[in-house]
C-alpha cells in the first residue's frame, strides 16, 4: 500500500519540520485519520487543554500547559515569579554554587535548560543514591557559600531524601529551598517554610519542565521566553492549523512504523552542543508515557518505542555504523539549528539526515548504505529558548496524542514505583 519515500515539510512556529518516510503513503494516512477521528482525539485533546481528569488511574488533570497560559497565573501558575524570587535570593547571599538534587523530571528537564543557557552561577546536579556522586561534588566545596535545592514534587523521592542526609546538620536552613507539591514533608524535614516553593501535585515529574521546577537554572525573562515558544504551538494547536496537522502525520508515522513495519527504535540526535541532552530528556517523556501494556480492546498491541540517542557528532563515531550498515529496525528524529560558527556542524546534521532517510545512497566498491531509516528533520529557527520551548511543547502533544490513539494513560508511572517499592523490601529485609 505504501513504497518508495513519503515527503512532507511543515513550517511551524519557531521550528520547521521536514519528514521522510518509508514504506507510507497518502492512503495509510487516510486510514490513520479515519481513527483519528473515531478515538475523538480531538475530544482528549480538549479534555487535556479544559482542564478534565485526564490521568485516569489517579483521577487528576494534566494541568503543566497552565504555566504556559498567561491567564492562570492567578491560579498559581507563575513560573517567572519563582525564577525572580530565586534569581533575587542567589543575588542577595551572593552564592558561590548551586546544587540541585532531583532525580526524573526533577533532573533531565532543569539539566537541560542550564546546559542550552549556561547561566553565570556554578550549578551542579545531584541525583543519589551512589555516595561517590554526592562525595565528588559536594563535599570538596562544602566550605563554600552554597545553595542546596532540593526538587521532588512528592518530597517522599528515596534518592533525593538519601542525599539530603548527607548533608551537615550545621547547615543553616536558609541555604536550603525546597521545591515541591508537599508542603507538609518539607516542613517535616526541616525545611522553613519560607524556603518552600510550591507547585501543584496535577504537574506530573516529566511534564515539570515548565513549573518552578525550572526555576533554579533560569531567570525571568528565560523563563518567559521558554514559555512564550511553548505557548505559540498551544495557541496554534487550538486553532487547528499547520501543528495539528504535523502532529497527526508525526504520529501516525510513530504508530505505523512501530506496529507495522516492526520499528522498534527511534535515535534522537541532536546537532548542537547546548542540546546535547535533550535525547535524554525526551527519552524519559516518551517512554515513561507510552511504556504502558497495550489496551486490550485497541488495534495497536505495540505502545511506546526503544528511545536512545545523543549529540549527533558524537553518534557518527560510536552507532552511526550500525545505523548506515546493521540490521536495526530504527527510525531517527534529527534536531538542528543552523549555526554561523560551524558549517561543518550543518553539513552533518543535514547530510546525516539524507543518509540515513535514503534521499542519498552513498557506495563505495561492495560496501553500501542502507538509507533504510525514515527521518522528522526539526530545524529550529534560531539557537534560543523560544524555539526549544514550541519544540518541546510539540513533542509533549505527539506524546499525549499517541497515548490516545493507543488507549493508554500517559501521566501514570506504575513501572517506576514497582520498581523503588521492591527495592524497599530489599532493604528492609
Amino acid at each position: 500500500m505504501g513504497t518508495g519515500l513519503f515527503k512532507k515539510s511543515f513550517a511551524l512556529p519557531h521550528f520547521t519540520l521536514q519528514q521522510t518516510y518509508q514504506n507510507y503513503s497518502k492512503t495509510i494516512h487516510q486510514i490513520f485519520e479515519a481513527l483519528y477521528q473515531d478515538l475523538g482525539v480531538d475530544h482528549q485533546i480538549q479534555r487535556l487543554l479544559g482542564g478534565e481528569v485526564v490521568n485516569l488511574s489517579e483521577q487528576r488533570a494534566a494541568l503543566h500547559h497552565q504555566y504556559r497560559n498567561p491567564l492562570a497565573k492567578a491560579s498559581g501558575f507563575d513560573s517567572p515569579k519563582a525564577t525572580k524570587y530565586l534569581s533575587a535570593y542567589v543575588k542577595k547571599n551572593a552564592y558561590q554554587n548551586i546544587f540541585i538534587f532531583g532525580i526524573g523530571g526533577s533532573y533531565e528537564g532543569p539539566k537541560l535548560l542550564h546546559e542550552f543557557t549556561q547561566n553565570t552561577t556554578p550549578t551542579y546536579f545531584i541525583t543519589g543514591p551512589d555516595k561517590a556522586e554526592f562525595t565528588q561534588l559536594v563535599t570538596p566545596k562544602l566550605s563554600e557559600k552554597n545553595l542546596y535545592i532540593f526538587a521532588s514534587k512528592s518530597f517522599s523521592t528515596d534518592e533525593t531524601l538519601l542525599t539530603l542526609s548527607w548533608l551537615p546538620k550545621k547547615l543553616a536552613k536558609e541555604h536550603c529551598i525546597a521545591i515541591t507539591a508537599n508542603q507538609a514533608a518539607a516542613l517535616a524535614k526541616g525545611f522553613s517554610r519560607d524556603n518552600i516553593i510550591l507547585f501543584p501535585e496535577t504537574i506530573g515529574g516529566r511534564y515539570s519542565i515548565w513549573s518552578p521546577i525550572s526555576a533554579p537554572v533560569l531567570n525571568r525573562t528565560q523563563m518567559q521566553q521558554f514559555l512564550q515558544g511553548a505557548r505559540s504551538i498551544d495557541t496554534a494547536l487550538q486553532k487547528k492549523s499547520k501543528v495539528m496537522q504535523a502532529l497527526k502525520s508525526t504520529v501516525f508515522y510513530d504508530l505505523w512504523a512501530h506496529t507495522f513495519l516492526k520499528k522498534s527504535n527511534r535515535v534522537v540526535l541532536s546537532y548542537n552542543w547546548p542540546l546535547r541532552s535533550l535525547a535524554t530528556y525526551l527519552q524519559q517523556l516518551e517512554m515513561e508515557s507510552l511504556g504502558k501494556p497495550a489496551n486490550a480492546n485497541s488495534i495497536f498491541k505495540k505502545t511506546g518505542q526503544t528511545i536512545y540517542g545523543g549529540f549527533g557528532s558524537t553518534a557518527q563515531h560510536s552507532y552511526f555504523q550500525l545505523l548506515h550498515q546493521g540490521t536495526t529496525d530504527t527510525v531517527a528524529d534529527i534536531v538542528h539549528a543552523p549555526t554561523n560558527h560551524s558549517k561543518l556542524l550543518n553539513a552533518q546534521a543535514k547530510g546525516q539526515a539524507a543518509l540515513l532517510s535514503g534521499q542519498i545512497v552513498f557506495q563505495q566498491g561492495q560496501d553500501a548504505t542502507n538509507s533504510n531509516i525514515p527521518v522528522n528533520f526539526f530545524q529550529l529557527e534560531k539557537l534560543n529558548l523560544i524555539s526549544l520551548g514550541a519544540l518541546i511543547a510539540f513533542w509533549e502533544y505527539r506524546v499525549f496524542i499517541a497515548a490516545s490513539m493507543l488507549g493508554i494513560n500517559p501521566f501514570d508511572q506504575f513501572g517506576v514505583n514497582a520498581g523503588k517499592k521492591v527495592a524497599q523490601k530489599i532493604l528492609q529485609s
